[in-house]
Formats: C-alpha cells, sequence, structure tokens
C-alpha cells in the first residue's frame, strides 16, 4: 500500500514530460549565468558599522567596483567608484586587498594603472585623487595597505616591476626614513597595533608558498618612524613546517608569549592567494570577555563560532550557511542578503551531496559535491541513466565547496549530472590531504576525478559512456591529462590549462614561479606528465578557452596543444578572448564558454539534442 506522500511523488511524475537526459528546458540560461556571476570580495567595516565591499560585474566587462551598503532596507547599496575607474590590483596575479576604509575616505588600487587614489566615501560624486606616481601603466603595484595615524601615513605592499629607486618610490606616500635590511621574497599583512607602536606582518620565500611555510615577524616603530627590533614570533624554527597566517592585535595584552588559544584538528584560515582575507576577528564583549569570531572548515563543512579566549571554549552558531568568508567586527550580529535569486528558479535547483569515494590507494578517499539532474518539468526514462560533466578545480591548492553556483545549476537542470571534486591537494580536509599531491601533480588529481567518476558508475548514478571533463588553470591541466592518459573520459574542455609543465615553470609569473617545482618534483616528471609531449594519447575530443592576456597560464600553452593536435588528426577547438586574463570576467566571453561546452559535450555524447538554440563553433578534425 502507497503512503499518501509516495502517491503525491507517483501524481507529480506523471505530470512531467519524459525527455532525454541533457535535453531538458531550463530557464536557467547562460545569460542569467554570466549576469549573475557577480564576485564578492573585501568586506570591510567602517568606523560607524556600515559595510563596504568590492564587487566584480561581469556585465560591465568585470569592472570592479567599492559598493557601500545601502542605508535603510527600502535603499539600494550605493556604488562609490566613479565610471572611469575600477577598485581591483594585479599583485600576485589574484590581487585583493585593493582598498582600505579610512575615516570618511577610501585608499584604493585603481586597475588600470595600478596607481593609489583617495576618495571621499560620503559626498556624491566625488572624484578620487592619485597618491602616487604616474609610470605611464601598471609598473608598480599595491595591496593589502593600512593607515599609520601616528605619523599620518599608509603602509602597503609594494611590487616592482621595473627598477625604481625606493626614496623615489615612496616619497609621495611616507617621508619615513627607508631601511635596508635583507628584503625576502613576499610580504603580506602589515598590521599596526592600537597604540602605533608596534607593526606585524607575514613573509615568506622562495620555494615556498605562503601555505607550505612563512613567518610572522614584529618590529617596534621608533619615534622617528623607523621599524627596529625586529623579531620573528612564529615560523622561525626551520625543523618545523609551519605557516602562520592572517595576524591581528588583540585589543588588550596580557603576555608577551606567543600561546595556542584552542586546539582543533580543522583549517580556520584558507591559503594565501588573495590579500586581505579575514577568517576572524575580536569581538566587544559587554562583559567585558575576550572573545573571537572565527569560521573553520572541517571534512568539507563551514563552520561559525565564538571563541572565548579565556576559557578556551568554542561555541558554534547554528546557521544555516554552508560557505563562510569574511568575518569583520561591524558591532552588530546581524546578518544581510547581498546576493539573491527568484523564488520560481528554486524547484530548479540542485542540492550538493558531499561524497567520498576510494581512490586507487588502498585506505585512501577523497570527496566532491555530486549535483543530481533536477527539473520540475522533465523526466527520462527509467532505464535512463544521465551524462556527467566532472569539473576538477583550479589552484591545486584551494578547493571547491557546496555552494550555489549558476553555472553548475546550468547543467543539471538541463538534465545533466554534475561532481565537482576535491582531490587530494585540495584544502579543507588538512595538511596530509592537501600534502597529497607533493611530487605527484598530473598523478593524484588525475587517479582521484577517474576514481570519482567510476565510483559514480558504479553507484549507478551516471551513464558509464557518457562521462566529460572540465576545469581551469590547474583543472584545465587535470583535464589535459585525463585525456592523454587514461581512456575515462568522452570528452574535455581546459579553460586556460597548462599543457607543458616546463613552459609553466618558465614562464609564469613570481608568485608561483617555484609552486610547480614542489608539485612536480624531479625533472624527468616534467617531461612525463605534459600533455603536450603525449598527443599521440588523446583518444577523445577537447575544446579549449584561453585569455589572451594571461600572465599566470600564458596563451602559448594552449596554442602548442591545439596545433599539436590539429596536426596530429585529433578533433579540437580552440576559442581565444582579447583582453581576458587568467579567468573570464565578460559577460559576452561567461556565456559563450558555458554554451559551448554544451553544445560540444551534447554533440559528443551523441544521444539527445540540446534545448537551446547556439550555434556551435567548428572542431577541427570533426567538422
Amino acid at each position: 500500500m502507497s503512503s499518501p506522500s509516495g502517491t503525491a511523488r507517483t501524481a507529480a511524475e506523471e505530470t512531467k514530460l519524459t525527455a532525454p537526459y541533457g535535453s531538458w528546458k531550463s530557464p536557467i540560461t547562460a545569460d542569467i549565468v554570466s549576469g549573475s556571476d557577480k564576485r564578492l570580495d573585501g568586506f570591510a567595516a567602517d568606523s560607524l558599522g556600515r559595510l563596504f565591499w568590492v564587487e566584480s560585474r561581469p556585465t560591465e566587462s568585470g569592472r570592479a567596483m567599492l559598493v557601500k551598503q545601502a542605508e535603510s532596507e527600502q535603499d539600494e547599496p550605493t556604488d562609490i567608484t566613479p565610471k572611469d575607474f575600477a577598485v581591483r590590483t594585479v599583485v600576485q596575479e589574484c590581487g585583493g586587498g585593493a582598498f582600505s576604509i579610512l575615516g570618511d575616505h577610501v585608499i584604493f588600487s585603481n586597475y588600470k594603472d595600478q596607481r593609489l587614489y583617495k576618495q571621499s566615501i560620503s559626498s556624491k560624486d566625488s572624484a578620487p585623487v592619485p597618491l602616487t606616481p604616474d609610470y605611464s601603466g601598471p609598473l608598480v603595484c599595491y595591496a593589502d595597505g593600512v593607515f599609520d595615524s601616528r605619523f599620518n601615513r599608509y603602509l602597503t605592499i609594494v611590487v616592482k616591476v621595473i627598477q625604481i629607486p625606493l626614496q623615489q618610490l615612496f616619497q609621495s606616500i611616507s617621508t619615513a626614513t627607508i631601511q635596508k635590511w635583507k628584503v625576502n621574497d613576499f610580504y603580506a599583512f602589515p598590521r599596526i597595533d592600537h597604540k602605533g607602536e608596534r607593526l606585524a606582518w607575514i613573509e615568506w620565500g622562495h620555494p615556498n608558498m605562503p601555505w607550505d611555510r612563512s613567518e610572522l615577524w614584529v618590529g617596534y616603530i621608533s619615534e622617528n618612524g623607523d621599524i627596529q627590533n625586529r623579531i620573528c614570533v612564529a615560523g622561525g624554527d626551520s625543523s618545523i613546517m609551519e605557516s602562520p597566517t592572517e595576524p591581528k592585535w588583540s585589543p588588550e595584552e596580557s603576555t608577551n608569549e606567543v600561546l595556542p588559544v584552542y586546539s582543533l584538528n580543522a583549517e580556520f584560515t584558507k591559503p594565501l592567494w588573495d590579500f586581505g582575507l579575514s577568517s576572524y576577528d575580536f569581538l566587544q564583549s559587554p562583559g567585558q570577555k575576550s572573545l573571537i569570531a572565527c569560521n573553520y572548515r572541517l571534512n568539507g563543512k563551514s563552520y561559525l563560532g565564538v571563541l572565548d579566549v579565556t576559557q578556551g571554549k568554542m561555541s558554534l552558531l547554528d546557521i544555516p550557511f554552508t560557505d563562510i568568508n569574511n568575518i569583520v567586527n561591524r558591532q552588530s550580529l546581524n546578518f544581510y542578503i547581498i546576493k539573491s535569486f527568484s523564488p520560481e528558479m528554486k524547484p530548479y535547483i540542485s542540492s550538493p551531496e558531499l561524497i567520498e569515494f576510494p581512490t586507487e590507494v588502498p585506505g585512501e578517499s577523497a570527496y566532491a559535491y555530486f549535483y543530481p539532474p533536477t527539473n520540475p518539468l522533465f523526466q527520462a526514462s527509467q532505464d535512463e541513466k544521465p551524462p556527467l560533466l566532472l569539473e576538477s578545480h583550479g589552484g591545486p591548492t584551494v578547493e571547491t565547496r557546496g555552494i550555489l553556483n549558476f553555472s553548475i545549476q546550468y547543467w543539471t537542470s538541463r538534465g545533466w549530472a554534475f561532481v565537482d571534486v576535491n582531490y587530494g591537494g585540495s584544502t579543507g580536509y588538512g595538511r596530509k590531504y592537501r600534502d597529497r599531491v607533493l611530487g605527484r601533480w598530473g598523478i593524484v588529481d588525475v587517479n582521484d576525478c577517474c576514481s570519482c567518476a567510476k565510483f559514480l558508475v558504479d553507484s549507478g548514478k551516471v551513464d558509464g559512456e557518457s562521462l566529460c571533463i572540465t576545469g581551469g588553470s590547474a583543472g584545465g591541466y587535470t583535464t589535459l591529462a585525463a585525456l592523454a592518459f587514461t581512456n575515462t573520459f568522452k570528452a574535455g574542455a581546459s579553460l586556460y590549462g597548462v599543457a607543458d609543465l616546463k613552459s609553466l615553470r618558465d614562464d609564469t609569473h613570481k608568485f608561483e614561479s617555484h609552486y610547480i617545482d614542489n608539485l612536480v618534483g624531479d625533472e624527468n616528471a616534467y617531461f612525463d606528465r605534459s600533455p603536450i609531449n603525449f598527443v599521440d594519447k588523446f583518444s577523445c575530443p577537447i575544446i579549449l578557452f584561453q585569455g589572451l592576456e594571461d600572465k599566470v597560464v600564458l596563451p602559448n600553452q594552449a596554442q602548442k596543444i591545439y596545433r599539436a593536435l590539429k596536426d596530429k588528426g585529433s578533433p579540437v577547438a580552440l576559442v581565444e578572448y582579447d583582453g581576458e586574463q587568467h579567468g573570464f570576467r565578460k559577460a559576452e566571453n561567461i556565456k559563450f564558454t558555458l554554451e559551448q561546452q554544451m553544445v560540444f559535450f551534447a554533440r559528443l555524447v551523441g544521444r539527445f539534442q540540446v534545448a537551446d538554440d547556439i550555434t556551435p563553433i567548428k572542431v577541427d578534425n570533426l567538422d
């Protein structure tokens, strides 16, 4: 006998149209995806508790602008940045930390010339005033700045692309004496204490990345503004792999010792790809308790808690959010919904399932988020399994999270299954898991992606003959390597991916110039794991997308693998975008990339027609 709920489900299914997976109509169009792909970064609060953030808008060619919180619930947020400016720094290419709120003003890095500007945040239509010299281009870049009220100066991370005398470089910002000491390769998080007497910062050097090994330093600010008596507070012991990060000065001090405040086997911050991270902040307590609001990641989940430093106890907050970042003390416990979508879309949203699957290494597991096909108007026949699109994230030292991503919903609402893989080397699962990829990039990530696809096939969730793979940057490399060295997938897409590991090492920017050494290992591995050297092993079609201004993975990577595959006679297509860097920011390019992948994969899976009217590009050796 059926239950009432069971009968209701059967009735609902009977009202659905039966059509092949992948052919379903969906209101989540590529226009919606590209227009909704705003990036919100760098939240900060002024002295009045008002929130500010940087909003990157694809509909404005990816321009990043400073936005101020609405004055009331009836008002809209206010754009601060004038039309001819963009709040974005290119320090370390990934940027971040592009602005600071100083009283009634903001100091920000302008994308076009990378100069620092000062602008009022309260006067309507106020014009930014330049603070740094004009070098006729982005030749000197700034990030992660803080204001030193004691000496009325702005301290910031500076990266010189050309050789400029330090005195000339700094004279427009600070008249403080420039000291000479041994300079490290990288710096981050300059932070001044509440009395203006000490400066803390993070530094690290090649061949380390900041999440591998870094050092926390404190220097005393003298009467004339010099930084003196520098002390390495943490990370100085070469026998310990330690990476301190995100220093902040406590409102009160009770000891000069370095003491742990709470012990938990979890990740309390993200890897330092971007400047301006804020994973915790101090709270003002009515009872004068020492409290810290913080978030952490444990086994693929985000948690937000309040830590009582005195008692060493953590109180978790019961909130519905799946991803937590940018903790800012604004003296309020209110939550604001900054980004939302129409309720009509809700029935089309596929919810992620966190899955754990076995890898090729006995006893080891890897993780992924699986999204099943979801559409209230369509269903497939009972004997059919959906095609699968597997995505391998970039980095590789990052993680994918189970959040609302319309790029994923674009696929699932059309009848595709989608899986977002956190292969070995991803963050969010501890240092041991993150270090699995060291010396084995191109092996661990590829094997884990193939194991994930096999797991889903064996579980009966997807069709084993309709497996496709996509990825950007490091994920593009994983895609190319999977197609070169395995026969798991039917087709692939690489977005600004790596084809030649040696060229990447030789050509990439300073921040990542030694990153690859730790990932690849010995010299022979550079050849053995480069897909460009094994084009004869490619057995399925691939489509490539590349920005022509990319300085992380240069355009020659896509161009070389395209020419090699074309000459070999393998089906391949290349799409190049003028004005795009590492990651696509323009709405028209985001849309085109998404739609072309859809028709490319649908054509090669070969058992359905897409419902959208999309004109496919030519695929060499196929058309």
